[in-house]
């Protein structure tokens, strides 16, 4: 009875202080010497050991001196003890005493627990009402289906998607995020809901499905394992309309793009958006979704990290993951096409090789900008050349940085910040170029961009001041991801939310803007968690 001389402030006697109290010295001495074999007797010493891990460990030492019994205290100092500790330590407490079990039915604990651990804000009270406690949405709400909180990915085969489950009033409701309409990267994302579960009366939570123009209708979600959960509408009726599938479609096209068919005049554009249709609306909200995080960060990052909007050409705006990993950054789609899936990595730039774009009249000039990127990809073939005849040598050079092996021999090439960018043996785009830290993404400094003539954009309202430039490459493929192939290209950091991307071989630019939300249980637990989330979805679609 260790952990009860603890919380009653005696020895290790099996009688605590209460009941010596009511005790003669016969019926004291007497209980001494019988065997601690009471089984209800270890059973509340279980129950107290939870509440003293619980409340940190922090008993009473040896040299200590007694202190009060946790059930001499009044009931309302127990019910602000018990109010700080994590819900889920609760039903251990309970089984302590009849005392604890019976606090423990207070409403005010519940409330606060819903508070701190799943942001409810609504007024609780008006659960009195309903005939609802607190407990019960804690318990059979809150709790039960914590699992499915945070960011998730659906599949989708190729186009993917972001859904962001959280914790709404008395709801539990999942957002479909969506970017805004092409080519208004600026605007905000809109979302709308697939998904709801609320507590309706005392049994258990219900799950609606919310897709469709019908209401809310009777669904199911089954939390497959670890990361992974389905949807299941079992009312997909609602989904119908009474025009049929061309009424549905244009529906779809109003809220998808913002237009009708007739608006859009390319060909080819009109037969991407129908089969988008066709493809996604096969699934009726009957969904697999995976867990996604958000990247971490560094103070040496770049920029700030995380989730952007892009102009993808005919398929339209696409949700893009920036993340950076050392040396190097890299855009991963979670929005995707029929050519470049969601999952893939569009988008990497080379953080060692900044380029210095030339003055505004030379930069309109497409082929100049050509030959000094294609100057900076030479210059990284023969880097990687060099690497790799260092690692044939075994035990040469190739193994003498083992802080940044990826570069080994063409070090020396690269650490001078004039040698980063041109060609080598170009003097004046050496000279040029200026080394990163002179020049911070978040200063005020910048130089003129413009576009070079005859590289399309869907966006023409793009920022004509940028930051700084890196050679990188995008990832380019035929319809169904065939022959996918890594092209060179212009990282442009334009500020702290906005960066462009010219996919030279397309003579195409990519403006994306930072979705501006806060995602609650979005972060990575670690940063190998992570990365094999990023080797997952890609896995998915490779």
């Amino acid at each position: 009875m260790a952990v009860c001389a603890r919380l009653c402030g005696v020895g290790p006697s099996r009688g605590c202080r209460r009941r010596q109290q009511r005790r003669g010295p016969a019926e004291t001495a007497a209980a001494d010497s019988e065997p601690d074999t009471d089984p209800e007797e270890e059973r509340i010493e279980a129950g107290a050991a939870a509440l003293s891990g619980a409340l940190g460990g922090r008993g009473a030492g040896p040299q200590s001196p007694p202190r009060c019994s946790l059930l001499e205290l009044p009931p309302e100092l127990l019910v602000e003890i018990f109010a700080s500790l994590p819900g889920t330590d609760l039903p251990s407490l309970a089984q302590v005493c009849t005392k604890f079990r019976r606090i423990l039915h207070t409403d005010t604990i519940w409330r606060r627990r819903c508070r701190e651990e799943y942001g409810v804000c609504e007024n609780l009270r008006k659960l009195d009402i309903t005939g609802v406690s607190c407990r019960d949405v804690y318990a059979k709400l809150l709790h039960r289906y914590r699992h499915i909180l945070g960011l998730w990915q659906p599949d989708i085969g190729p186009y993917g998607g972001l859904l962001n489950v959280v914790v709404d009033g008395l709801f539990i409701i999942g957002w479909m995020y969506l970017p805004p309409h092409d080519p208004h990267v600026d605007d905000p994302m809109r979302f709308k809901p697939l998904f709801r579960v609320h507590l309706m009366e005392r049994k258990s939570a219900t799950v609606e499905c919310m897709y469709g123009h019908r209401g809310p209708h009777n669904g199911h979600i089954q939390i497959v394992k670890k990361d992974e959960f389905s949807t299941k509408c079992n009312q997909t009726d609602h989904h119908r309309m009474s025009g049929g599938r061309q009424e549905e479609f244009r529906t779809w096209l109003r809220e998808e793009w913002g237009r009708t068919l007739e608006d859009i005049f390319h060909e080819h554009m009109q037969e991407l958006i129908l089969m988008k249709f066709i493809y996604t609306s096969q699934y009726d909200n009957c969904l697999t979704y995976r867990r996604i995080y958000l990247p971490p960060s560094h103070p040496d990052d770049l920029i700030r990290p995380g989730l952007f909007k892009g102009t993808y050409g005919s398929h339209g705006l696409e949700i893009v993951m920036l993340s950076f990993h050392g040396k190097r950054a890299r855009g991963t789609k979670i929005t995707g096409d029929p050519n470049i899936p969601a999952g893939q990595q569009t988008v990497e730039i080379d953080l060692m090789h900044r380029i210095q774009l030339p003055d505004v009249e030379s930069l309109r000039n497409f082929n100049e900008l050509s030959r000094i990127v294609l100057e900076v990809r030479e210059q990284v073939r023969q880097e990687q050349q060099q690497q790799e005849n260092g690692l044939e040598d075994g035990e040469g050079r190739g193994r003498q940085s083992p802080r940044e092996p990826q570069r080994g021999p063409a070090q020396p090439i690269v650490e001078p910040p004039a040698e980063k960018v041109g060609a080598p043996g170009d003097g004046e785009a050496a000279a040029a170029a200026a080394p990163a830290p002179e020049q911070p993404a978040h200063s005020g400094q910048g130089q003129p961009f413009v576009l070079p003539v005859g590289v399309s954009s869907r966006n023409e309202d793009y920022p004509r001041t940028c930051r700084m430039c890196f050679y990188g490459t995008g990832l380019i493929a035929g319809h169904g991801f065939t022959s996918p192939e890594r092209t060179p290209g212009v990282f442009i950091l334009f500020d702290e939310d906005r960066f462009g991307f010219i996919w030279l071989e397309l003579k195409s630019f990519s403006l994306y803007s930072r979705v501006q939300a806060t995602f609650r249980n979005a972060e990575a637990p670690s940063p190998q968690a992570f990365e094999e989330m990023l080797k997952n979805i890609q896995s998915l679609t490779s």
